[in-house]
């Protein structure tokens, strides 16, 4: 019985979580292996990241309009809320385009371009 209301109040919990917010933070994308991906390989990765990148960028201006159309009415709960799924997004960004430019550098150190003559 005790499990089963721990289940119903983490279930209403998280339907308030999201009925505050109908943003949805896009799926993270793979990124391959330098040392081992092909350059096909590598430009159908930078092409998602690419989209993720746009779609995160969807993401939190959907995060920063809710929080406008809250405005003063909003608690401070909720704009601690919205602050951290900003910040959080916008660390995710960061990390999936490191994570990218990475295995470029690695595929690089793997690949080196011929010598000119």
């Amino acid at each position: 019985m005790r499990t089963l209301t721990s289940c119903v109040v983490a279930l209403i919990a998280g339907c308030c979580v999201f009925a505050a917010s109908a943003c949805e933070n896009p799926t993270m994308v793979p990124i391959p292996d330098g040392k081992t991906s092909t350059m096909d390989q590598l430009l159908a990765a930078q092409a998602q990241v690419k989209t993720y990148m746009a779609a995160m960028e969807q993401y939190l201006a959907c995060i920063d309009n809710e929080m406008q159309a809250k405005g003063d009415d909003a608690t401070a709960e909720y704009k601690s809320l919205m602050v951290n799924r900003h910040n959080t997004a916008v660390s995710e960004m960061e990390s999936v385009a490191g994570a990218f430019n990475e295995q470029i550098q690695a595929y690089k150190a793997a690949n080196p371009a011929p010598a000119k003559k």
